[in-house]
Parts: C-alpha cells; sequence; structure tokens
C-alpha cells in the first residue's frame, strides 16, 4: 500500500485520545431513595473515583476511526494484479477492445478453473475501470465473423453495463447470445474493425488492446500487429499458453458406416484416446480414433463421442448425420421431342450432363402432380410444357415456395393448352406463339449470367417465338432481349424459390439456341441458382443463415435455448448466425427443418500466433494497477461513526436502567 499525502498519517498520534478521555472521565455516586432509616442500611461513604474503561467496544470503535480518518487523509493506493491503462499525458483516450469470442478461449488457464475467456472478459472490466470522463470505447468481437458488439461511445457506463451483461457461456450480439460461442478466430478482420472504429474518433491518444490467446490457427503467418496504424498493446501475455485439444469435426453416415473424421492440434496425436457411437447413451461401437465405426440405428439419433479429455470439452462429441447425397434436377420433355442427330436423350439432357455439373439429372415421364414426388429434387426444367392441371399447379407451386427453382422453355404447346390448363401462377396470362419480327439478341441487354456469352445469340436463328403478356414481363427481371427489346430470358422470385422462363423451346427444330454457347451458360446459371437455394444440411459454426420470403422462423439450439432470427439490414430477410456446434431444430412458417453445425478444423489448432515486437510493451497500460482505496475507506469510516452512535445510545439506555428507582417487596414494615 502507497500513500499520497504521508504526512497525513501523523493524525495517528491522537489514537490515544480516547483512551485518555475514558480514562479521565468522572461519574456521579450512584444515588438512592431511603425509606424507612431502621430498614435500610446506612450507606457507606463512597468518595468519587477516577473512572475505569467501562465500555472497551465503544473506546475501541473510536479508536479505529482515528485510525481511518489519519488513513483517508493520506489517500492509499493499493496494488494489486489487474489491468489498467497508462496515460503519457491528460489526454483523452479512444480505446477499441478487441475481445475473443472463439472457441479456443474456451480452455483452461492451468490450474485456475476459470477459461481464457472469462479471464479475458475480467481484463475487459478492469480496463474500463481504469477509464475516466472524456474516453471512449468501443468492443469488437474476434469470433469469426469478426464483428463490432459495442459501438464507440463516451458512455462509460453504457459499456460497462454491456460486459455485465457478457456471461461465461456466449457474447451478446447480432445473433442474441451472450459469452463464449464455438465460433472459429478472426484477429485480422477484428483488427481491422477495430482500427475503422478509432480512426473516425477526434481522441488523439488511439489504441487497439487485443484480449486473446491468439490462436487463430496460423500460427506461422506474419506477426500480429506488425506495420499497425494504430498501436496495438496484447494486453494479457499469459493466456497465450499452449495448448492440446482434439474435436470431432464431423460424422457422416453412409449406409450402414459412420465416418468420424478428429483433428487434433499439431504434434497431439490421440493415441490412447477411442471414438464411440453410442445411442442414448448407450454405446454401439467403439474403436481407436480416429478410424471408421459401424452402426445400423437411425441418423440422426446417434452421437460420436471422443473419449479422454483435452483442452476444449465442447469439441469431443458430434452427431451422425447421414450424408447428403448431390442434388437432383428433374428435366420432362415431350415424349415426341426431337432428339439429336446421332440419337439418345433429348439435348438439354445431354448438355446437363456434359456441364459435369455437382447434380444429378432424372428425366421425368410426365410432370409431377404431387408434392412428395418433387422433394428430392432442387430444381425442375419444362420444356414446352403444354399447361398444368390444378393438382400439377400447386406441387409445383409448393416446390417453389419451398426454395425450388423452376425453368419453363415456353413453345408452340405451350400457347396451345388444353381446357382446364395453364401455365399459373408463374404466368397469369397466356403464351402467345408468334413469328420472330427481328431475329438475334441484343448483347447490350445481357445481365449476370450472359455478359460473355451474349455474343454467342447475336445471329440467334429461330422462325417463331413465345410472346408474353406486357403484365407478366413486368412481374419478371430480363436478363436478354431480342433485338426488338422483346424479351427472351427472364427470371422472378416467388415465395422462397425462383421461376425462369425462356421464350424458345429447347428442340432443335424451333432454333438453333441449344447449338450456342450460352444455352450452356444459361443451364449452369439455373443449376447453380437451384443449389443457391437450397440450404445444405451441415454448415459451419458462424456461418449466417438466410430465410428469403419466410414470415415467421423459429430455431431451437443445441441447448435447448431459442436463437432469435432478425431482419437483415436494409432488406426484409429474416437471417440467424448460430454459434454454437450441434443440432439446431427450426420450424420456417411452420415446415420442421434439422440442420448440424460443425466446428471449424483450424480452430483446436491452440499454437498462438506470433506478435509483433510492439504490441508486446506495456507503454500502453499495465497488469499491476495502483487503485485508490479512499472510497472503500470512507465508507468503512461511516459505518464506525454509525456503529459509535448506536453503542452510544446503548450505554445510556443502561445507566439510564440502572439510576432508575428500585422497589421494595411487598408487606415490607
Amino acid at each position: 500500500m502507497t500513500f499520497l499525502f504521508g504526512f497525513a498519517l501523523t493524525a495517528l498520534v491522537f489514537v490515544g485520545a480516547p483512551y485518555f478521555a475514558h480514562r479521565l472521565r468522572r461519574r456521579r455516586a450512584d444515588t438512592r431513595e431511603f425509606a424507612a432509616a431502621h430498614l435500610v442500611p446506612p450507606a457507606p461513604p463512597r468518595a468519587r473515583r477516577r473512572s475505569e474503561l467501562e465500555d472497551r467496544a465503544l473506546f475501541s470503535v473510536r479508536a479505529i476511526a482515528i485510525v481511518g480518518l489519519a488513513l483517508l487523509g493520506a489517500s492509499p493506493f493499493v496494488t494489486c494484479s489487474r489491468l489498467s491503462l497508462s496515460r503519457s499525458s491528460g489526454a483523452s483516450v479512444a480505446l477499441a477492445i478487441v475481445l475473443d469470442d472463439s472457441m479456443s478461449m474456451q480452455a483452461k488457464l492451468g490450474t485456475d478453473p476459470r477459461s481464457r475467456f472469462a479471464r479475458a472478459r475480467q481484463g475487459a472490466t478492469e480496463l474500463l475501470a481504469s477509464t475516466r470522463e472524456g474516453d471512449a470505447v468501443g468492443i469488437v468481437l474476434a469470433g469469426a465473423p469478426a464483428r463490432v458488439a459495442l459501438a464507440p461511445t463516451t458512455d462509460l457506463g453504457a459499456a460497462r453495463a454491456f460486459l455485465d451483461t457478457i456471461a461465461a457461456k456466449g457474447t451478446t450480439g447480432r445473433d442474441g447470445e451472450a459469452g463464449e460461442s464455438d465460433r472459429a478466430t478472426d484477429l485480422e478482420g477484428a483488427l481491422t474493425i477495430a482500427r475503422g472504429l478509432v480512426a473516425g474518433l477526434p481522441q488523439i491518444d488511439q489504441r487497439i488492446v487485443v484480449l486473446s490467446d491468439l490462436a487463430d490457427g496460423n500460427p506461422m503467418a506474419p506477426p500480429l500487429g506488425e506495420g499497425s496504424t494504430v498501436p496495438i498493446w496484447n494486453a494479457l501475455p499469459e493466456i497465450r499458453a499452449d495448448g492440446a485439444d482434439c474435436a470431432i469435426v464431423r460424422a457422416d453416415r453412409a449406409g450402414l458406416r459412420i465416418r468420424v473424421r478428429v483433428a487434433c492440434t499439431p504434434g497431439s496425436v490421440p493415441t490412447k484416446r477411442t471414438v464411440a457411437v453410442t445411442l442414448a447413451g448407450r454405446v454401439l461401437v467403439e474403436g481407436p480414433a480416429p478410424k471408421e465405426a459401424s452402426a445400423s440405428e437411425e441418423p440422426g439419433t446417434l452421437v460420436a463421442r471422443l473419449s479422454g479429455t483435452d483442452a476444449i470439452a465442447a469439441d469431443d462429441t458430434a452427431p451422425v448425420v447421414a450424408e447428403a447425397a448431390p442434388g437432383s434436377v428433374a428435366v420432362v420433355v415431350p415424349t415426341d421431342s426431337e432428339t439429336a442427330a446421332t440419337g439418345g436423350a433429348p439435348v438439354v439432357e445431354q448438355a446437363l450432363t456434359a456441364l459435369q455439373l455437382d447434380v444429378a439429372v432424372r428425366p421425368l415421364p410426365q410432370i409431377p402432380d404431387r408434392t412428395e414426388d418433387l422433394a428430392a429434387f432442387v430444381g425442375v426444367l419444362l420444356d414446352d410444357p403444354p399447361g398444368l392441371t390444378p393438382e400439377e399447379r400447386h406441387a409445383l407451386g409448393t416446390f417453389v415456395d419451398r426454395g425450388g427453382v423452376l425453368l419453363l422453355a415456353l413453345g408452340p404447346r405451350s400457347a396451345t393448352p388444353p381446357l382446364g390448363a395453364s401455365l399459373e401462377p408463374f404466368v397469369a396470362h397466356p403464351v402467345a406463339w408468334e413469328h420472330t419480327s427481328s431475329p438475334g439478341v441484343d448483347p447490350a441487354s445481357a445481365e449476370a449470367p450472359f455478359l460473355e456469352s451474349a455474343a454467342s445469340l447475336r445471329e440467334l436463328r429461330a422462325p417463331r417465338r413465345a410472346e408474353l403478356d406486357p403484365t407478366d414481363v413486368t412481374a419478371f427481371s430480363r436478363l436478354l432481349s431480342w433485338k426488338d427489346h422483346a424479351p427472351l430470358v427472364l427470371r422472378r422470385t416467388m415465395g422462397r424459390g425462383e421461376i425462369w422462363a425462356i421464350t424458345l423451346p429447347f428442340a432443335l427444330d424451333a432454333s438453333d439456341l441449344p447449338l450456342r454457347s450460352a444455352f450452356l451458360a444459361l443451364l449452369e446459371a439455373w443449376v447453380d441458382a437451384a443449389h443457391n437455394r437450397t440450404v445444405p444440411k451441415r454448415t459451419e459454426v458462424g456461418a449466417t443463415w438466410s430465410f428469403p420470403f419466410a414470415h415467421a422462423v423459429t430455431i431451437q439450439g443445441p441447448d435447448g435455448r431459442d436463437l432469435p432470427a432478425v431482419a437483415q439490414t436494409h432488406a426484409d430477410t429474416l437471417s440467424a448466425t448460430p454459434s454454437r456446434v450441434g443440432v439446431y431444430r427450426l420450424r420456417i412458417d411452420g415446415r420442421k427443418e434439422v440442420r448440424v453445425v460443425e466446428p471449424v478444423e483450424r480452430e483446436v489448432d491452440l499454437r498462438p500466433r506470433k506478435l509483433a515486437v510492439s504490441a508486446a510493451g506495456k507503454a500502453f497500460g499495465d497488469n499491476h494497477a495502483a487503485i485508490d482505496a479512499s472510497p472503500t475507506l470512507a465508507i468503512a469510516l461511516l459505518a464506525l461513526l454509525t456503529l459509535e452512535l448506536v453503542l452510544r445510545v446503548r450505554a445510556g439506555s443502561a445507566r439510564r436502567a440502572a439510576e432508575a428507582p428500585r422497589g421494595f417487596p411487598s408487606g415490607a414494615a
């Protein structure tokens, strides 16, 4: 303990004053009321004497109060192990705190039961305690993707309140969670954001404080903070200790075989650890890590567990998920459609196969009229459909509304549908099959994805083409147009899916479109759109889920808590970012869905990244702060004075009770 005004301690000499006051205080002799003289023995004469220490508690309180007054006047400072900012001048500071909330921060600090994140959160609280009025503070979270948790503010109370809301198990942010997470580490992105936060602030003294274990999976990368335009201080070097961790990255089931992938910190081999596949807590099969295991139970209920212990326990289990088959597209071509000159499948099927896309082509003899028949497809292609029956319209409408992508190649059959058939709700008005007034496409009208291939359609030959009602055209976005500005390729969004339309069929006798490169570009773009509209069953932690055109989305996380879906900035699309690994159960507009979030493999590498020499200095702060104990001492002194008053009142009451008249037994004569 140190003192700002040491001379004030001379007041301690007055600590003896209460002692002498108690010793010198005199009291009156007790006064007694006498009855008949013959009944009461005479009181012996008693001389007044000096008082002894009658009330030792009151004396002690007064003596301690004088000691407290002397200490308070000396302004004591207590040195303790905590972070604090250093100031070379009296100027205010613009401070950006980079708080790492990634999975590696769940590792323990040696024998300390706290996690690295808990120590980092405490360090942020200590730094805020050393700020003063005029300082600006912002907080950036370094879990991928890096994001601003608290915009720079001079309201230090709001900053402290924000840190108080951060619990030990996840962080308050856009995803609605609070504290530790299972995200990967994005230190470079966090530092870029932090530099941007302080760059626009008026304070001249600008700093970035990093509270991280620096384990971002890139230990050989250039030193962090090297060449930074804003000074960086790594305030907690003690949490950079190396560690060993192994994680089950994924567990996939294919038939009766389950493949479990185990990743470990380089140099750490799980020689004595095993992988067990469990069902409701019962071990079905167990084998040495990281070899494969087999089981025959239903997927979704199996869990792969890694035995033993390591630095992070959260990544030692993973749900078993059935391997997703390649996406499929359904192709419906008229049975009398012309094939290529060499025979074989229709041209559109051959083109899709030749593109070698990650998609399986499934030719169908007719348009499905049940929703269940379309559940396995990500896209449906209808070449010159002769209208749709009510059942087909309902099945395809549901398919598109749930995220499917429909491609309509309009031709002569589309213009002459049978009675009761139509292309609603995709095309509201009848389609006309008319002569082409101006052959060829205008390359200047091309939009993505036809920017490069539109030139191949400059001399497109098509004697006739489909023409849409102007009202229908306005509902679509044009991707490509004829030279007379009539639409050739259109696209529109419907529900969670898309409708693509082209005003030519894919038959070779209708046009030479299938012989041009733009035809392949069209099919490739359509398949990509279908893939993008589908959500994979498995995603990495921190990847954002988007729900376009969904009205109600509820998400239940692996811990049973709800993950809120929020509207994206400048859009009506709902989105959510899972920050924990495990199984998530979703309900999207009443439709149930299960998704699995897996850890990022590089996050198990706990080797810390190198740090720039300038970031390790103590020019910006210290971890041994001198804390002014005056406020605490003043409160204690007030408590002592209150206690003295209580003791004085009690002593006075006892004295008055002793001086009260005493009665005599009844019947005394």
